[in-house]
């Protein structure tokens, strides 16, 4: 699921620990978006039964007294869900040690849930579609280890940004990418080991035409242009239209490749052989199953939620944007590969709708079951091998899942 941007994140803080015993004060246009999608409000009162769930970097197990002292809480582990820890919800990890120095990373049990169905193996090559904030692609980092890569794209150039510095706090960026550009458009499949390789190449700005090692030092001429961007208004307009590489990995493959091989957009049918091996489409939706979410619009403004939630041309739009994101993703899939679809929305619209869409017009897209959903605390969704977690029966934020697989042509 989306994340929020940090502007917002630290006014919902403020007042978060204040509301955990409070019943949700729910507008009556809220309601009425919940009647009409067959959706029962008592689950937004379950907020203070719910826990908050961390994700204990590999290695740090051996820590994980420290880090119950740094929290002053216990960790109960999750017996489902490999490193996933749940601690009072009310507890907050951003101030603590444990948390500044990249021991843990706070991310919904149910969305790690959705992240170990795609199956990671190590040497894949796993695509984030909608990659901001960035603890999925943590994870995924993690699950793909030394070996593979791993690609992050989001619309947002600061949360991406976000994302970028979140790796590099947990030392996980050593094999991926990140792009700035619109998942419904990004066409750039993983680095082919056959492109075209300069030797000596060690300097961006002595060779602009050629990767070298990445830098955070950005160039004369880049800098220039994202003063003339920002004063133009144009940054969104750039980011949709051609994909900016805003960080890669010094394993990433693309050290001393010609940036216009890297850079060239895939022809219609190359990803059935050399795309991606996994690919997660995580997509924007109205949010609406994430309990703790709603309850920040309490803090935002109600007309917020009005604006993001339930206004309908923005819902028909949203719609339209998680057919596309799913559709784009399955595109770039390599025959063979597996793709997860999934949004922290507890509407059908949103769910099954979009996957029967997507079904209808993709004869080679074959929905999977889940195998290791057999022991999870989920129920199954409208459509068969689909999976529904949501707060009564998971004890985590709600969050739809399906699970397909591309057939050969």
């Amino acid at each position: 699921m989306e994340g929020i941007d940090s502007s917002e994140v630290s006014v919902s803080d403020r007042g978060e620990e204040q509301q955990q015993d409070a019943s949700l004060p729910l507008p009556a246009a809220f309601l009425e978006f919940l009647s009409e999608n067959g959706l029962d409000p008592a689950v937004y009162s379950m907020a203070a039964t719910i826990p908050r769930y961390i994700r204990l970097k590999p290695g740090m197990e051996s820590q994980i007294a420290d880090v119950e002292g740094e929290l002053k809480c216990g960790l109960e582990k999750v017996p489902w869900l490999p490193g996933f820890y749940a601690i009072p919800p009310e507890i907050q990890i951003a101030g603590s040690k444990a948390y500044q120095q990249g021991k843990i990373y706070g991310i919904d049990a149910s969305s790690g849930a959705a992240i170990l169905a795609l199956d990671v193996r190590p040497g894949d090559h796993v695509l984030d579609l909608c990659a901001a904030p960035g603890a999925k692609l943590c994870m995924l980092a993690d699950m793909l280890g030394s070996t593979g890569s791993l690609t992050g794209v989001d619309v947002a150039k600061h949360r991406l940004a976000a994302c970028r510095t979140m790796l590099q706090k947990y030392s996980l960026g050593d094999r991926t990418r990140l792009f700035v550009a619109d998942g419904t458009l990004f066409s750039l499949l993983p680095v082919d080991s056959s492109l075209r390789r300069v030797e000596g190449s060690t300097d961006l700005e002595g060779n602009e035409n050629t990767f070298s090692e990445w830098t955070s030092r950005r160039s004369w001429k880049d800098r220039q242009r994202a003063k003339k961007a920002n004063a133009t208004g144009l940054q969104h307009l750039q980011a949709t239209s051609e994909p900016e590489l805003i960080y890669y990995g010094k394993h990433s493959g693309l050290v001393g490749l010609c940036k216009s091989d890297v850079l060239c957009p895939s022809a219609d049918d190359a990803a059935c052989t050399s795309g991606y091996d996994k690919v997660l489409v995580d997509a924007e939706c109205t949010h609406d199953g994430s309990v703790k979410h709603i309850q920040k619009f309490e803090f935002w403004g109600w007309k917020t939620l009005d604006r993001r939630v339930l206004d309908a041309e923005r819902t028909d739009n949203l719609l339209q944007l998680q057919l596309r994101l799913l559709t784009n993703g399955f595109k770039l899939l390599k025959t063979g590969g597996s793709l997860v679809y999934s949004t922290c929305s507890l509407t059908v619209a949103q769910n099954e709708n979009v996957v029967q869409k997507f079904l209808s017009t993709h004869p080679l897209a074959d929905l999977q079951k889940i195998d290791l959903s057999d022991s999870w605390p989920c129920r199954s969704g409208g459509i068969p091998k689909t999976l529904r977690f949501d707060p009564a029966t998971s004890q985590t934020s709600g969050l739809f899942v399906a699970k397909f697989s591309k057939l050969p042509t």
